[in-house]
């Protein structure tokens, strides 16, 4: 990893959330020259810095803040200037307010990507990498929605240049992440509350903000122009989620349930029937070429007609994990086991 991005800018686009903060853990100690942190939110980049000042005082000196918004694109050319990688993480990722707000949605997923694609190509950056979720795969809800035409500007753009290298990564729910159930279970607990599930039988894939950097890295060096990168994530149901978190912390007050939320889905899809026609088995990951076809379909009318011999991957077909397998991953994370230290401490 260090020889690729020896010397090298990568600007982070949504930077203050838990992916950038991941990014800059992983990559902060390397020999990579500079980290632009692009975001719109001056008050928790001041917190990122001060944070980093205080943890990393010999290395923070390589993170730099870039105000501004992926909705404008002068902002956007502002912070572009001598960048060598980009990923692309800023974007509106709540379901429910999706729901209410979809043409904000529409505003910084699709638009925003298309800002900073453009962008990128006027500046000749080399790789750009955008994050996108499951839920563009089928989407129901305005999210899902945003994100699948965000990809279709993503697949779209990289057919336009041959100097900057554009791919997508498509990945499930990041355990822990902000806004993700995971923090609203442990503050529920911590308040003597019943954890709110909205359907103890929906499923959903579950990966750690340290996986889905593997994914962005692994989509970085061995992704082709337009490629969309899939891990092979396992899944757990609500119900199994919380029956682990709990047993975790030796919780025993019933669950309420609350019934699902504006737009969400009883189980998410990384992988379509349709992908499966041209997508590749990678071993622990699915890649899903662009199609090179152009608008004349009439030189290809015989084309693309042979399926890969893969089936549609979904939260329900892949693995299931128990809850001791749960509260395995669940204890991986720093998070959790700071909150069970914290937990232990007060009991």
């Amino acid at each position: 990893m260090s020889s690729i991005f020896k010397d090298k800018i990568l600007l982070i686009t949504g930077g203050t959330g838990s992916f950038g903060n991941a990014v800059l853990k992983r990559f902060l100690d390397t020999d990579i020259k500079q980290i632009r942190i692009f975001s719109r939110d001056e008050l928790k980049q001041d917190d990122m810095r001060h944070k980093y000042e205080a943890k990393r005082p010999d290395t923070c000196d390589k993170i730099r803040y870039y105000i501004g918004d992926v909705k404008d694109i002068d902002s956007v050319r502002n912070a572009m200037h001598g960048v060598d990688y980009i990923f692309h993480a800023a974007a509106l990722k709540q379901v429910p307010s999706c729901e209410f707000f979809p043409i904000e949605a529409v505003k910084t997923n699709v638009l925003g990507t298309e800002n900073v694609l453009t962008a990128a190509i006027e500046e000749k950056v080399k790789r750009v990498i955008c994050l996108s979720t499951d839920k563009a795969a089928y989407p129901v809800n305005a999210m899902g929605t945003s994100k699948a035409m965000m990809e279709k500007v993503i697949v779209a753009k990289s057919r336009t240049t041959n100097t900057t290298k554009i791919c997508c990564t498509r990945y499930g729910n990041v355990m822990y992440s902000r806004g993700s159930v995971l923090p609203l279970w442990v503050s529920q607990m911590k308040k003597g509350a019943p954890l709110t599930l909205t359907n103890k039988d929906m499923t959903r894939f579950i990966m750690s903000l340290d996986e889905a950097v593997d994914l962005v890295l692994f989509a970085f060096e061995n992704g082709e122009n337009g490629d969309i990168l899939v891990q092979k994530a396992p899944a757990t149901s609500i119900g199994v989620l919380a029956d682990a978190l709990k047993a975790i912390f030796s919780y025993d007050i019933p669950n309420k349930i609350i019934g699902i939320r504006h737009g969400e889905k009883n189980y998410e899809t990384l992988l379509t029937d349709e992908e499966c026609f041209r997508a590749i088995d990678m071993g622990d990951f699915y890649r899903v070429p662009c199609d090179k076809r152009d608008l004349n379909y009439d030189k290809y009318i015989d084309s693309g007609t042979e399926r890969s011999g893969l089936i549609q991957f979904n939260s329900n077909n892949t693995r299931l994990l128990t809850v001791e397998e749960t509260m395995e991953k669940l204890l991986t994370l720093d998070e959790i086991k700071d909150e069970v230290k914290c937990w232990k401490h007060k009991s």
